[in-house]
């Protein structure tokens, strides 16, 4: 964990920004494959089974996710790795985070000219339900003030300490078909449960907008996307990356100085005087 998170901090910043934008892609991908095996399927469960997919590109081609770097590089920050200080980590953040919006809105542009026929035709069932996903996520929550931004908020941070967790089970693999069975509980547990993940919202909402989706942008920040993506933050940083980090770090050794003891020294009987008689 602490080597991962410190090889991040040192990543170019054209770097973070093409791996963010391909994973935020990646995602989105997944959501609608997931969505699409949802309504044909009429169970749920069996788009959070396929879901996990997404993650899977992200891990085995190296791309940047905000939710993983969460966990990973504070790790480095507490293990005092050179270069791994709260500026160049809030860096990593800043950028993955806006690589992960791009792609996430971009592949969302084109998926959904797939699903309108350029907006010509009627929508597609894929489309309708992402457009009443979008719409539950912003102003479902909305409606109910302050009891629905503690729901998002909650429900976000239960979301990256699982989706964490599987980014790092995936470190005790070395094959690829270990790290992709390592990964795929912890992610289905999350998408089956509806939990919030900020880079999965930046696929689903901005793609509802454009099918017509009744929110707008300050829906989608203020009852979303910040809250969902303090709560991942919570829930990468604290339940996974720093409880597993200061749990498992390994102990100082303590030196141990044996004084060697001197030897005693021997008692030497004096000389006997020899008188001389004059």
């Amino acid at each position: 964990m602490v080597a991962a998170g410190a090889s991040k901090v040192s990543l170019p910043t054209k770097d973070l920004l093409i791996r963010g934008a391909l994973a935020g892609a990646y995602l989105g991908v997944a959501t609608s494959m997931a969505v699409g095996a949802t309504l044909q399927t009429g169970q749920p469960i069996v788009g959070a089974l396929v879901f996990p997919f997404g993650l899977c590109l992200v891990i085995l081609l190296g791309t940047e996710l905000i939710t993983g770097s969460f966990a990973l590089l504070p790790c480095a920050t507490v293990a005092g790795k050179q270069g791994a200080g709260l500026g160049p980590v809030l860096r990593n953040w800043g950028w993955v985070f806006l690589g992960n919006l791009l792609g996430s809105v971009a592949y969302g542009a084109l998926l959904a000219i797939a699903l309108t026929m350029s907006g010509a035709g009627d929508i597609a069932p894929v489309g309708k339900k992402l457009v009443e996903m979008a719409q539950a996520k912003t102003t479902g929550y909305a409606a109910y003030g302050m009891a629905g931004m503690i729901t998002v908020f909650t429900k976000a941070i239960l979301c990256n300490w699982l989706v964490s967790l599987a980014v790092v089970m995936a470190f005790s693999a070395t094959s690829v078909v270990g790290k992709i069975v390592a990964m795929w509980g912890p992610v289905t547990l999350f998408f089956s449960q509806g939990f919030e993940h900020s880079v999965v919202n930046m696929f689903v909402i901005p793609i509802g907008m454009m099918m017509g989706a009744n929110v707008s942008l300050q829906d989608w920040w203020l009852w979303n996307q910040l809250p969902v993506t303090a709560g991942n933050l919570i829930g990468g940083l604290v339940f996974t990356g720093l409880a597993l980090y200061l749990s498992h770090r390994p102990q100082p050794v303590k030196e141990t100085r044996t004084i060697d003891r001197l030897p005693e020294p021997e008692l030497v009987s004096a000389p006997a005087t020899v008188a001389t008689a004059r």
